[in-house]
């Protein structure tokens, strides 16, 4: 199969890219013909406000090369991981009026939220799912504290909203969990054109041995996944927590460490990912105190792959993914004392956790092998190429 990827990075690598590589990489290891475009969002700096704000509603520049480089590759499918903001929604109509299929990845919550994590002033929010405008968004400068850049966003999802765009001209979109599916049709996509399946775990990391020396956190330094109640949690803990990442709240962890009643904890920075993975079957447990909904978080396949005991925030991704004392642990968010009650158990019972840390490493076997997810992914393009050639029939 011939297959172009079209992916839009960000300024800052995240999860995203790291989604793009990895399917990327599977499929040309699978024999498929990959080609790809790709885009750099380090190219705003040199753009001036009324032509980013332009070609994030409409870039007409992307759509004409898009169309240059379908007419030359002739793909049998064009997936896009993400449009935002200098390829735009026009490549799906480059793409519509070559009569290619197209299949759109919802990597996050953009299509139903300015900011796209539906995740305002420390809790989950809604106040802009399914109103045609999103106003709220606008109000209280949710995109880069802004008024201006939230009613850019918000003007091209109405925009497209208003066109169709969303509805008639993608085929088939990727949800990464039900409880996501849910959401985008609540937010007005096509109920029959989402398809489920979790990012890849690009190579089996293999199951730790033995039990684990610390706690482990790893993820994006931000408000949205948890750090301050992390930190919270650990003054009435003596467990040993080591955190790596990095992100906007570097300084204030970093200020936070110089609390003597903090206890035990050490930041190690931005790690590679062979490190991470080491670090995980090092670990006794990860915590994960994501404070929004997360669209499907990576580092718990990695960690299922590692059987690697989990603790997780009970809502969004996380109470879908981990099963309590299943194949993880869920906690409710805010109650630090329950929490580290809950920690200092798990801790004191190695063999609740190993029983958990199999079950975890069962998981992965089952739902997280790179091999089922290809299985998956093509049949998705499979039923996209169907519904693109039926459209193509009533046209």
């Amino acid at each position: 199969m011939r297959i172009l990827y079209v992916h839009n990075y960000y300024s800052k690598s995240g999860g995203e890219d790291v989604a793009f590589h990895a399917e990327v990489d599977l499929l040309r290891r699978n024999g498929h013909s990959i080609q790809t475009y790709e885009e750099y969002n380090t190219r705003v700096a040199h753009l001036s406000s009324l032509s980013v704000a332009l070609d994030t509603i409409w870039s007409e520049t992307s759509r004409r090369r898009l169309a240059i480089v379908l007419k030359t590759e002739k793909p049998d499918v064009v997936h896009f991981q993400n449009t935002f903001p200098l390829i735009s929604p026009s490549a799906y109509y480059a793409c519509h009026q070559a009569g290619v299929a197209v299949v759109q990845t919802l990597q996050n919550f953009r299509l139903l939220c300015p900011v796209a994590t539906f995740y305002r002033d420390g809790q989950p929010c809604e106040d802009c799912l399914g109103k045609p405008i999103a106003w709220p968004g606008i109000y209280h400068a949710c995109y880069h504290d802004s008024h201006s850049h939230s009613a850019v966003v918000a003007a091209m999802l109405a925009v497209h909203r208003i066109f169709g765009t969303w509805q008639n001209k993608i085929d088939a979109y990727i949800a990464l969990t039900e409880f996501g599916r849910l959401k985008f049709i609540e937010g007005g996509l096509p109920a029959h054109k989402i398809f489920l399946k979790p990012n890849i775990v690009r190579t089996d990391p293999g199951p730790k041995q033995g039990n684990g020396s610390f706690a482990l956190f790893v993820g994006r330094l931000s408000e949205e996944k948890g750090i301050r109640a992390l930190l919270a949690d650990w003054k009435l803990l003596a467990i040993p927590l080591k955190i790596a990442g990095d992100g906007p709240m570097r300084s204030e962890l970093l200020e936070s460490l110089q609390d003597p009643s903090l206890g035990s904890v050490d930041y190690l920075g931005a790690l590679s990912h062979p490190e991470v993975i080491s670090l995980m079957k090092q670990a006794r447990i990860l915590i994960f105190p994501s404070e929004w909904y997360e669209g499907f978080p990576l580092t718990i396949a990695e960690a299922f792959g590692c059987g690697l005991p989990i603790l997780a925030t009970r809502f969004g991704a996380m109470a879908e993914i981990i099963r309590d004392r299943e194949n993880g642990f869920l906690f409710p968010p805010g109650d630090h004392k329950e929490i580290a009650n809950l920690v200092t158990q798990l801790w004191n019972d190695p063999s609740e956790l190993s029983r958990i840390g199999r079950n975890a490493r069962n998981e992965y076997e089952q739902k997280y092998t790179p091999e089922h997810n290809y299985e998956i992914l093509m049949d998705i393009y499979s039923r996209a190429i169907g519904i693109r050639k039926k459209q193509r029939k009533f046209l």
